[in-house]
């Protein structure tokens, strides 16, 4: 009989398959059964903490107050790949397997063929729930907004190159600096709250019914799942350890695990991945009635969204089914990050506005 991904391996010790958890903190902890009511209280009290959480956190709301709008009101622009949900915490710098980095959108869970003009209302009113929401003042707000709209606008000038390079600001700069850094002990210091190859129960992660440990197990033991665009063709993928992960808001309630990998190289060197599996539901986003989009699963459409908008993340991401579910698995790279817009300066962040107002058309889009 194979030993279970779940028992010792090197020199960490992960006791759950015989229920004696690494816990870190049990105030913090759900078991699966108490899930559900746990998950809304944390999505209610995120979603309290200030407009911009509110607006984060909500997208149904968002296209609901779009339906509410008179007819006309809203440009209607040619059916293309979008976002579905671009707010400024869906941006930021994406890593690609050879550690370069583009500023791409991050989150794919509503991309669908549909009205651009979508994207640029859901970003200004990001940019500008977050802009209030701050210390920044007030004529900030209307500054941002002139900005995506002045910069947009040039977008249709005669003679305009839409190959030519957007400078970043100097905020951007720093992000992108700082993901180009980043490496395994990084990711795992933010994403594990520790540097052990292991992913301690409590805030961030909570155990795993039986059921859902056997399905983890037989999905991840099937090269399809593991098949990574950061290792080589011939090396071993192990799993090491599995847990739900509590993160984000709008997702808070769908089934979302992180599960460990473990990549040994030819020379048997070993290193670790850290993969994001997430259920994928029906897009809020409303899609054009004659788009062409996977009619398959629902995260088949994920994935192609990210690989029409995201190439660096849709590259390592894959649709799966587990225990019935309909989910997609990407492989998480120490080079993505977010851009925090709360702690800029007011000239910074309408710099950074301006900036961010091209990432979500910028991508290949056929």
């Amino acid at each position: 009989m194979s030993a279970s991904p779940f028992q010792r391996r090197g020199d960490v010790t992960l006791r759950r398959a015989a229920g004696d958890q690494l816990v870190k903190n049990k105030e913090n902890i759900a078991r699966p059964a108490a899930r559900t009511s746990a998950l809304t209280k944390i999505r209610n009290a995120k979603m309290s903490r200030s407009p911009h959480a509110y607006v984060r956190g909500n997208t149904v709301r968002y296209y609901e107050w779009l339906q509410g709008l008179k007819s006309g009101a809203l440009p209607s622009g040619p059916p293309i790949w979008i976002c579905g949900d671009c707010h400024v915490g869906n941006l930021g710098p994406v890593g690609n397997a050879k550690r370069k980095i583009e500023i791409q959108i991050r989150d794919l869970d509503q991309t669908v063929i549909g009205n651009p003009a979508h994207d640029l209302v859901r970003l200004g009113l990001s940019l500008a729930s977050a802009a209030r929401g701050s210390d920044l003042p007030g004529l900030t707000t209307v500054k941002l907004l002139e900005r995506i709209m002045s910069e947009y606008h040039q977008a249709f000038a005669p003679g305009f190159d839409e190959n030519r390079e957007v400078e970043e600001p100097e905020p951007i700069r720093r992000v992108s600096k700082k993901a180009a850094t980043a490496s395994w002990k990084t990711l795992a210091a933010e994403d594990m709250e520790g540097t052990k190859p292991t992913l301690p129960l409590g805030k961030s992660f909570w155990p795993l019914s039986q059921q859902e440990r056997r399905a983890i197990e037989e999905l991840f033991g099937d090269e399809d799942a593991t098949r990574l665009r950061s290792r080589d063709d011939n090396a071993e993928v192990k799993l090491v350890d599995a847990a739900y992960w509590v993160k984000g808001c709008s997702s808070l309630g769908r089934s979302r695990y992180a599960v460990l990998l473990e990549v040994d190289d030819k020379k048997g060197e070993a290193d670790y991945c850290l993969m994001d599996l997430k259920e994928a539901v029906k897009a809020s986003a409303p899609h054009a009635a004659d788009a062409k989009m996977p009619s398959g699963q629902q995260a088949e459409r994920v994935v192609e969204g990210a690989r029409h908008l995201s190439p660096y993340l849709g590259d390592r991401m894959r649709a799966v089914k587990l225990d019935g579910k309909t989910m997609f698995v990407r492989e998480l790279m120490p080079q993505d990050r977010k851009i925090e817009i709360e702690q800029l300066s007011s000239e910074e962040a309408i710099e950074v506005a301006g900036f961010l107002k091209w990432t979500p058309f910028a991508g290949p889009r056929a």
